[in-house]
């Protein structure tokens, strides 16, 4: 095998399974029909993986094109190991039930976290005015 520098080393690995990490947290899976130099990759039947605890369940998608800048992490599915998960899969309305729960805990937890803050007199400046500096 010889080596191909940048996203043209993909080419072998179209037509095959892959997970896909987002920028946003999403984690899609499907199988990969197309990439260019810019690592915008097209994903087919794919479907979003939502892990909540040891729970997760898949939305189905389809196809789905994703711009190279928000692929944090790629990464080819074996299929062997595939269904040897210590996961529960569950429905998709309970996995969204359980996942908007766990938001709406991180939530609260954030607003004691700042109240606390606030309390002993500090501030914390908004994450849009970070870009400021």
């Amino acid at each position: 095998m010889n080596y191909m520098p940048g996203t043209a080393s993909l080419i072998e690995d179209i037509d095959k399974k892959h997970l896909v990490l987002l920028r946003d947290g999403r984690t899609l899976i499907g199988i990969l029909r197309s990439i260019d130099q810019f690592a915008n990759l097209v994903l087919h039947q794919t479907v979003e993986r939502i892990h909540v605890g040891k729970k997760f369940g898949d939305i189905p998608r389809g196809i789905f094109v994703v711009r190279g800048e928000n692929v944090v992490l790629l990464g080819e599915v074996d299929l062997d190991k595939e269904c040897d998960q210590l996961l529960q899969r569950v429905s998709i309305e309970e996995i969204l039930e359980e996942q908007r729960v766990e938001q709406q805990a991180k939530q609260e937890s954030e607003k004691r976290k700042l109240q606390a803050v606030k309390e002993r007199g500090l501030s914390i400046p908004k994450a849009d005015t970070l870009d400021d500096f």
